[in-house]
């Protein structure tokens, strides 16, 4: 650590070095970092292109200056550096650049939330108790309201203490800003900075400009991140900014918050106004590899030390009871029990997505109807007319329009657009009417010759009895491995080679994304939602599957699953 005071100038010259530095060494490959920082770094580069074609935000390098300019007061309070310059790590520089730095075209910030994920003992306290006082003392916003946020108000407090440590190890912060029990204030802009738990007596009538979360794993609700979050509605560039190390529970909001962020990352969706800065190590590490560490721990050998590290894994390995948390604590794995994503979504970005004409064309069809209250799913599966061409998937999704908004926020995808960009059909009231789903799919077999459509045996409906009156081939399906061991590992065959023309459908990407498999004792498939991914939807895979389930069946000398002779739906 760099003893010399830096000035301001010289310290954000240097911590722009750093932060550029930081994006080409890990686009080089010199600094190693897990899958998900480096899709962060390649998101900035992306959105920097995009900028220059006349995007919706642009790059102010001179507000990412100035919040360097305002860390170059911060100081050390504890440990081997206390009372010394906080000099920033490359990793630290490379979030401030990013955050700060992007604004819309009238000059507001760009981003509404960062979560930044890593293991501990990395600085993640020091950063967050910066942007704190950042965003309270320097943002330039009249009678800013900053809040350091935990489950407990005890718990916000040590977070909090961390910036009025920073601020009384600086003459010119502690003349500017006055320090009371639980509240640092600045008369001039009228602005204040204070610890938020939900056992306060209150937290009605909140105007908040910055939410400080740490270790949002800990989060075991939603409740103080909402009242943050909807606080923040009356101010032009609120920022809520989030810190955690990996946890334990899937169903928590810190996991769905990770998950969002991942396939954000992945471009599954956009997600413009989230910053993710995700430092785990890759699925296919070992966790005793030492050279794959740094990826959960980007400040090893400064306030990380490697041989804390060593003892730490050879204690685990000799303790079963501190393996779980050796890999949460330590690599910034989260611990879930081993369910892993099916799809590897880059592979699927990497399939074709183009417009085909396929009239007239054979296909099969699957038909998920799950509950007339929330999505359905109808998906035409064209197969390769010849070895090694495309196969086509064709997909149509329903949902009652009443509540979208709620239901956006529960799945935390952009429902809306997706219905105004003509992916998702909304249906009046708050059930699907399927007759909207009968009126699609009877266009569709005008268009397309629909040799059969399959659908789950258990949820048989009307519409299934419509649909075969109308002329259609109905084949109830039953919803267990032996019927889509087969289809799935089709699928996976199909996309690994690119030949898979899903037509970019971003409902059906969401859908995929969402999908882990369960199998058998002999090891045969099927999908399912993950473990606490009860907002996340797979309808849209399920019915591809019970397309790609039929076209095998009638594929000659392909056996998937056994039907009996008169396998159609009875009109009776």
């Amino acid at each position: 650590m760099n003893s010399v005071v830096l000035s301001e100038d010289d310290y954000a010259a240097a911590s722009t070095e750093a932060a550029l530095g930081y994006i080409d060494d890990v686009l080089s490959g010199r600094q190693v970092v897990g899958e998900l920082v480096r899709l962060a770094v390649g998101r900035h580069l992306v959105d920097l292109r995009r900028a220059k074609k006349g995007w919706t935000y642009r790059f102010d390098v001179e507000r990412a200056l100035r919040v360097f300019r305002f860390f170059s007061y911060l100081t050390h309070w504890k440990g081997e550096w206390v009372g010394q310059q906080f000099i920033l790590a490359p990793w630290q520089a490379f979030i401030l650049w990013c955050v700060f730095g992007w604004v819309r075209l009238d000059g507001a910030r760009r981003f509404r939330i960062a979560y930044v994920q890593i293991g501990r003992k990395n600085g993640k306290t020091a950063i967050a108790a910066g942007v704190g006082l950042y965003l309270f003392a320097a943002d330039g916003e009249g009678g800013a309201e900053v809040y350091s946020v935990a489950t407990k108000r005890d718990q916000a407090r040590i977070s909090h203490q961390d910036a009025v440590r920073m601020r009384r190890g600086n003459l010119e912060l502690s003349s500017r800003i006055q320090a009371f029990k639980d509240n640092l204030a600045i008369d001039a802009s009228g602005s204040k900075f204070e610890p938020l738990g939900a056992n306060v007596n209150t937290m009605d009538g909140l105007n908040v400009h910055g939410g400080i979360v740490d270790e949002l794993h800990r989060h075991k609700n939603r409740d103080v991140w909402d009242v943050i979050e909807y606080g923040m509605g009356a101010r032009r560039q609120p920022l809520m900014f989030a810190i955690t190390t990996a946890g334990d529970n899937a169903e928590s909001m810190c996991y769905e918050w990770r998950e969002l962020a991942e396939k954000m990352l992945r471009a599954v969706f956009d997600y413009d106004v989230l910053f993710a800065f995700i430092a785990e190590p890759d699925k296919t590490d070992e966790d005793g590899d030492p050279k794959t560490w740094v990826k959960g721990n980007p400040n090893l050998g400064i306030s990380v030390k490697p041989e804390t590290l060593q003892e730490d894994y050879a204690k685990a390995r000799e303790m079963p009871s501190a393996w779980a948390n050796f890999r949460r604590y330590r690599l910034d794995r989260w611990v879930l029990g081993g369910e892993d994503a099916w799809m590897n979504m880059h592979t699927w970005a990497e399939c074709p997505h183009d417009t085909v004409a396929l009239e007239g064309r054979e296909c099969y069809g699957g038909l998920d109807l799950a509950s007339t209250q929330d999505v359905a799913a109808c998906v035409l599966y064209f197969e390769p007319e010849t070895p090694g061409a495309i196969a086509h998937a064709l997909c149509w999704f329903f949902l009652p329009e009443e509540n979208l908004a709620e239901r956006a926020r529960h799945y935390r995808v952009p429902l809306a657009a997706w219905a105004e960009q003509g992916y998702l059909t909304l249906t009046p009231g708050n059930v699907i009417d399927y007759a909207f789903i009968r009126d699609c799919i009877n266009q569709a077999a005008s268009k397309y010759v629909i040799k059969e459509i399959g659908y789950d045996d258990w949820n048989a409906t009307q519409i299934v009895v419509e649909l075969s009156q109308d002329g259609l081939t109905m084949v109830p399906l039953q919803q267990t491995v032996k019927t889509f061991n087969a289809p799935m590992h089709q699928l996976e065959d199909l996309v690994t080679a690119k030949q898979l023309n899903h037509a970019g459908n971003p409902v059906l990407r969401w859908m995929v994304s969402n999908v882990v498999t369960v199998s058998d004792p002999s090891g045969r498939i099927k999908p399912v939602k993950n473990k606490g991914k009860r907002a996340y939807k797979i309808d849209g895979l399920v019915a591809l599957a019970m397309g790609v389930a039929l076209a095998l069946i009638h594929e000659e000398g392909v056996q998937v699953i056994a039907l009996p002779e008169d396998y159609t739906v009875s009109l009776a």
